[in-house]
């Protein structure tokens, strides 16, 4: 009859915590992996082991034997649920598995299959390094392509530019020739106005 009773009792004290709501896939199942751990642990650590070991106190007192054990597989399981819950928080397993459970629901929907290696290094190796260096060569040509089209730009506005100093000195030269001959002639009439008659 005790051990119908301790039976009864372990289903009672097994028990634990229905799964968090919103939680689900990977999450859910390593709740219920910690739930199904707990309830065998107390399962093998059955209150008839318990008082063989302790026969002894047991047959002095059956009750405070009783009540010891009970104590103990509570406190156990709620330092057990306490350490994970701790482990869950520090290691953000939940957001993990969750994000974990996205991927694995993206990758559902592909058709093409997921990549595997060939068991050759270099072949792995080139598989996925060339798509990276072809993508990087396009973006190097097209930005080959920008600064071209950019120094194209700067070489016709130095080539105006040229052109414009070039236009400039030719008008500098011909006011100073200008300039030279209204000197030249002003000399000239001063020298005419200067001699004597």
């Amino acid at each position: 009859m005790a051990e119908a009773r301790s039976g009864a009792e372990e289903g009672q004290g097994g028990s634990s915590d229905s799964p968090a709501p919103g939680t689900s896939g990977r999450a859910q199942l390593f709740t219920t992996v910690v739930d199904t751990f707990l309830q065998k642990l107390v399962a093998a650590g059955s209150y008839q082991r318990f008082a063989d070991c302790y026969h002894c106190f047991y047959k002095l007192q059956p009750l405070m034997t009783r009540s010891i054990y009970d104590q103990f597989v509570s406190q156990l399981q709620a330092y057990i649920k306490e350490e994970i819950q701790e482990v869950k928080e520090e290691g953000n397993l939940e957001q993990l598995l969750n994000s974990l459970d996205k991927i694995v629901q993206e990758t559902e929907n592909r058709d093409e299959p997921a990549w595997r290696p060939s068991g050759i290094p270099e072949d792995d190796v080139r598989s996925a390094v060339v798509p990276y260096l072809l993508k990087h060569r396009s973006y190097l040509r097209k930005v080959l392509r920008q600064k071209e089209e950019e120094n194209g730009r700067v070489a016709e506005s130095v080539l105006a530019g040229r052109e414009r100093i070039a236009e400039l000195q030719r008008l500098i030269q011909a006011r100073k020739h200008a300039w030279q001959a209204i000197s030249k002639e002003q000399r000239e009439l001063i020298r005419t106005f200067t001699e004597p008659q």
